[in-house]
């Protein structure tokens, strides 16, 4: 585990508990204290990525060790900068776990030498994954507002003003909230698929080829394309959203992962890392 993998884990593992005795205890020092420490650890991580971009000359997201990395930075990233807008503090208890989780699932594999492969030093390549990354960290907090939307949902039908209705935030903050993580979620999801288009054409010779991460990407986009429709056309809210976000980020996982896993894929996969 290298020097930069600890001092990363140790700012998102100390700011998981800051979040966590937040929500416990409601104090704002401990939000503020989480905050800072995910924010210095996102700094230190992103900064890391950046120099790794620098020395190697191509996206550090060429086996599991790069790509988690990449993916535990997106999710700290879009939390602290999508969180201010709505002061969504107690999804830091969610967004601080995940990174930390990720990253020390990271840190716990061996980071081999990779060859030189031309195919990753394209342009779009650093767009692509960047977009990519950012699109599913935005999806994955929809999904965790979601939870939170059925739970705090729950707690007012069955008038159980107990634990969770004194913690979470209003019905309205949280379908608002969801709603805006979903559009950034959709947005960003749309350019890393395009951009991978492209990308695809100058490294394969052809824009699509029915690969299985390819076909179930776009199965992914054409959930949330539905959700994003129903929602502005038919006035979708609430309850649907939520569970359409949580399905949603299910089908994201398993392109992430499972597909890799279980299926045989030209993207590489976890069978080339």
């Amino acid at each position: 585990m290298e020097y930069f993998d600890l001092t990363v884990i140790l700012f998102y593992c100390l700011s998981s508990v800051g979040y966590v005795v937040f929500f416990l205890a409601q104090k704002e020092y401990l939000h503020k204290a989480g905050y800072y420490l995910l924010l210095a650890g996102f700094v230190f991580h992103l900064s890391s990525i950046i120099y790794s971009f620098a020395v190697s000359g191509s996206m550090p997201a060429r086996n599991l060790y790069e790509t988690l990395s990449v993916a535990g930075c997106a999710s700290s990233g879009v939390f602290l900068v999508l969180s201010y807008k709505f002061r969504l503090k107690i999804l830091g208890g969610f967004a601080a776990p995940l990174s930390t989780i990720i990253m020390i699932f990271a840190a716990s594999i061996q980071n081999k030498p990779i060859p030189a492969d031309s195919v990753l030093n394209s342009f779009w390549l650093p767009i692509h994954v960047v977009a990519i990354f950012i699109g599913e960290a935005a999806f994955a907090m929809a999904c965790c507002i979601g939870v939170f939307y059925l739970i705090q949902e729950r707690s007012i039908k069955k008038k159980s003003h107990g634990f969770f209705f004194k913690r979470l935030p209003s019905l309205d903050l949280l379908d608002s909230s969801g709603y805006l993580f979903l559009v950034t979620g959709f947005t960003m999801l749309t350019i890393g698929l395009i951009v991978g288009i492209v990308y695809a054409k100058s490294a394969w010779g052809r824009f699509w080829s029915w690969d299985i991460k390819e076909v179930w990407s776009a199965i992914s986009w054409l959930v949330y394309a539905a959700l994003l429709h129903q929602r502005l056309a038919f006035g979708w809210r609430g309850r649907r959203t939520a569970i359409m976000a949580i399905i949603g980020f299910g089908l994201l996982l398993f392109t992430f992962i499972g597909v890799n896993f279980l299926l045989q894929s030209h993207h590489g996969g976890f069978t080339r890392w």
